[in-house]
């Protein structure tokens, strides 16, 4: 008989992999916050800065003692963290340079077959211009170069051919980001940020090995698209791959997954975490970033916790739900609801717009003054010294769609 992993010790078992069973409390500087983001992987980079921007409120959601100055030292000055392409643009321990060595190459090799039908032409001419220049008179960002060309005003697809290259160069290592300036990237020879001991390549055939047990340790549990999909490191097949070797070899197991309806699916899991007693969490009530790292796989949280999330920043206004960049909040082991907030900081004012809570949540006294107390440490990060509530914040779940 297949062994089952309830959905309450599922759900468990990720969210003390992703850091959010213990009460956010602790240090948030130097290597402890090093550690944390080792322990949950890497953390996603995001220009929205409706209340703080992704990466910070990714850790605050951990660690509330954390502030942004911690994270741009370990990035900027201790070199122990650095950034790069995971998913999306994401922080990454430093200590991981060596395998994306391996990706830069495959990348390359994709950047050639797309970006010469996504972009102007004159972007490969650039390449050695920029290298030069960096070469002789430091690091640059997108605002120092390509100042003849025409400047696009439309997205990516519009980028100017220096501002292409820079990406470019970035994507395939040959450039590194140095530091942000607000939120702009500024870029320098890779040699004169990743540190000497961290530039090594890994040997080719470890990567796939690496890449599979390392997702499916932070993961918890997953199938093998998951797995491949967690680093993006490798493709689809050679994830495939791995699985069925590691299953012949008994080094992990299939079980079935149950979802938050009763629902169950097929997963692989190794031994050791199926034998585990995952900690029962804090009740603490946090309002996580959307692009949160347990969120990030949207079929993966609904599948889990029964909460369906689509950003609707894209969306045009008439058209949205909740709204343009709503939260997700977590209450011990539920998403309980998603909170429309927006700082004003011209105002200092932290205001909430709506709160929705799932089917079946009331929003009691108790849970009210959990939500405000959360409200309230936010504040802080936001850069706003109060919390204002607008008229009808709160709203019938039963207007959920």
């Amino acid at each position: 008989m297949t062994d089952l992993i309830p959905n309450l010790r599922a759900r468990r078992l990720f969210l003390d992999r992703h850091a959010l069973s213990e009460a956010p409390a602790g240090p948030a500087t130097g290597p402890a916050l090093h550690d944390l983001i080792d322990r949950i992987g890497f953390v996603q980079v995001d220009s929205i800065n409706t209340v703080a921007r992704a990466h910070d409120m990714i850790l605050w959601s951990r660690r509330q003692s954390y502030r942004p100055p911690a994270l741009k030292r370990l990035l900027e000055r201790d070199r122990s963290l650095w950034e790069h392409w995971t998913h999306d643009a994401s922080i990454l321990p430093v200590r991981l340079h060596g395998v994306w060595q391996h990706r830069f190459a495959r990348d390359e090799e994709k950047l050639h077959r797309n970006w010469r039908r996504w972009f102007r032409d004159g972007y490969e001419a650039q390449f050695d211009t920029i290298l030069n220049r960096i070469a002789r008179d430091g690091p640059v960002g997108t605002s120092d170069v390509g100042e003849d060309e025409v400047r696009g005003k439309g997205g990516w697809w519009d980028w100017h051919p220096s501002k292409t290259a820079l990406e470019w160069l970035w994507r395939t290592g040959r450039i590194a980001v140095t530091r942000r300036d607000g939120f702009a990237k500024i870029y320098d020879l890779t040699e004169r940020v990743i540190p000497d001991s961290h530039r090594a390549p890994v040997p080719a055939e470890t990567v796939i090995d690496w890449a599979c047990r390392t997702a499916l340790d932070h993961l918890g549990f997953a199938t093998s698209g998951e797995i491949a999909a967690y680093w993006k490191a490798i493709g689809p097949e050679e994830a495939r791959l791995w699985c069925r070797t590691a299953l012949q070899r008994g080094e992990i197991i299939e079980v079935e997954l149950e979802g938050a309806a009763g629902q169950r699916r097929k997963v692989l899991v190794a031994p050791d975490t199926l034998a585990e007693t995952p900690p029962e969490p804090s009740s603490r009530l946090r309002i996580l970033s959307p692009f949160d790292p347990a969120l990030r796989d949207r079929d993966r949280a609904e599948h889990l916790f029964g909460f369906r999330y689509r950003i609707e920043v894209f969306v045009p206004e008439p058209k949205r739900v909740f709204g343009y960049y709503v939260f997700p909040v977590l209450e011990g082991d539920r998403l309980i609801g998603r909170i429309d907030a927006k700082a004003h900081r011209d105002a200092g004012t932290l205001r909430v717009k709506g709160f929705w809570p799932e089917p079946g949540v009331s929003l009691t006294k108790a849970r009210l003054a959990r939500l405000e107390a959360e409200l309230a440490r936010l504040a802080p990060l936001a850069g706003c010294g109060e919390v204002a509530f607008l008229d009808g914040w709160q709203r019938d779940p039963k207007a959920q769609p």
